[in-house]
């Protein structure tokens, strides 16, 4: 069934159950179902019409659950753009999506976030979205007595993804605005739910064992798993978040707007691999080619990006998506992530990733947070440079840092420049955003 489908059935089935939890709020299946059905004739009055887009601001709660299955539920593309959008863009894309037209299976045009280039309108289709939660449902267990903490923005489709499978399946989803409020995110472990979950980027995870390690271990008992993706996550930090819940799934999984969600490794299994995403999920199918680069094909991939035919056709040829990640699959046929390209730092006629460097520093006591970037020596050219944010009250000691990672990489990977900085620009979804730091 579709999330619009489901939802309706529990109404009918379990009308009492919770579905959302927003605050102090808990709405009901049946209580959702009312408001969305609502929002339906609240839509048709504005004029919203089957099969055209209708773009609005992703606000951080159960309203915004509300227009985005009303819009499905009458027939139209919703396209939820960021909740602090300013109008000169919110504007453009109205234009850009108003002036195309679309096939009849399109129901959502999601905008990524541009970290690579210019950011795009991914078209999705009803099949990619059911699709995608029957991944989730499949591989990570998905249940009915499952509460999906949410903390990151609704629009985007890390929690899109979270949203489609936990109520398809009858759980509930928790929203929380950001992890601005450490203690607000353990509170919700008090709620009378039998499982917990919740997608965290690697930094967001970093920063809940920085900060509240205790309280992690302390609600160990209660968390079914934990999913990560979006970055790379360290050995150091799979270790130490695998060592306060040993009885947890841990899952680093590849997916993306473009592709769905792919692949998924459960990295509580003693050898934390980085780069690790395991094997396809049920729907999907992943390819590494000789050169290293990484196919999706399957039922989870977009339709094309919005009025953009030359890239849709550089993209995605034959029914399938050749991305810009690179990778290789080990002898138990799991596959591994080596970078993207366009990341890949060329010194001295070696090719660096560097979250690489970014995962070795990682351990480094001193080290909050971190990225590599290309810098220009006089002499000898390219070379790498790294930012780091030194825990408070810490000096920047150079050759420190340079010993950590001599002893875990080769020496070509040791960088040259290091700067303290007070932090690491990112996207709203916890991405490093190195496009900002391109010269």
């Amino acid at each position: 069934m579709t999330l619009e489908q489901s939802i309706k059935h529990y109404a009918s089935v379990a009308p009492d159950n919770v579905a959302v939890v927003c605050g102090t709020q808990q709405t009901t299946y049946k209580e959702l179902w009312a408001k969305i059905e609502q929002r339906c004739e609240e839509l048709r009055q504005e004029g919203v019409e089957p099969h055209r887009p209708y773009v609005f601001r992703g606000s951080q709660d159960t309203d915004f659950l509300v227009t985005y299955c009303a819009v499905h539920a009458i027939g139209a593309i919703a396209v939820p753009l960021e909740a602090q959008a300013p109008a000169d863009r919110f504007e453009a894309i109205s234009q850009e999506v108003k002036s195309c037209v679309y096939d009849d299976d399109i129901v959502d045009i999601l905008y990524t976030t541009g970290t690579t280039g210019r950011s795009k309108g991914v078209m999705l289709s009803e099949r990619a979205l059911v699709s995608c939660a029957d991944n989730f449902i499949a591989d990570l267990g998905f249940t009915s007595e499952l509460l999906f903490i949410i903390s990151g923005p609704l629009n985007h489709i890390a929690s899109l993804f979270k949203i489609h499978p936990t109520l398809t399946i009858g759980g509930a989803i928790c929203v929380l605005d950001g992890l601005k409020d450490i203690n607000a995110f353990f509170e919700v472990f008090e709620l009378p739910f039998r499982k917990f979950a919740t997608f965290l980027v690697p930094a967001s995870i970093r920063l809940v064992m920085q900060l509240a390690y205790d309280k992690l271990c302390a609600v160990s008992d209660k968390i079914d798993f934990i999913e990560t993706g979006a970055a790379p996550i360290t050995h150091h930090d799979m270790k130490q978040l695998s060592e306060a819940l040993p009885n947890a799934r841990l899952y680093n999984t590849l997916g993306g707007t473009e592709i769905g969600a792919v692949c998924t490794y459960n990295f509580n299994d003693g050898r934390y691999m980085e780069g690790c995403i395991g094997r396809p999920m049920k729907n999907s199918t992943v390819e590494v080619t000789p050169e290293g680069n990484i196919i999706v094909s399957g039922l989870t991939i977009m339709s094309g990006y919005v009025a953009d035919e030359e890239s849709t056709n550089r993209v995605l040829k034959d029914g399938k998506i050749y991305g810009s990640d690179l990778g290789y699959i080990d002898e138990d046929g799991l596959i591994h992530l080596k970078g993207r390209q366009g990341d890949v730092i060329n010194v001295g006629g070696f090719k660096v990733d560097p979250s690489e460097v970014e995962g070795a520093i990682a351990s480094h006591p001193s080290v909050r947070d971190s990225i590599c970037v290309a810098d220009t020596h006089p002499v000898i050219g390219t070379v790498l440079k790294l930012l780091v944010v030194m825990e408070e009250g810490v000096a920047l000691d150079k050759r420190s840092l340079a010993l950590h990672i001599k002893s875990k990489l080769e020496p070509y990977k040791v960088p040259t420049y290091y700067e303290a900085v007070p932090s690491i620009q990112r996207t709203y979804n916890g991405k490093l955003d190195r496009k900002f730091y391109k010269k």
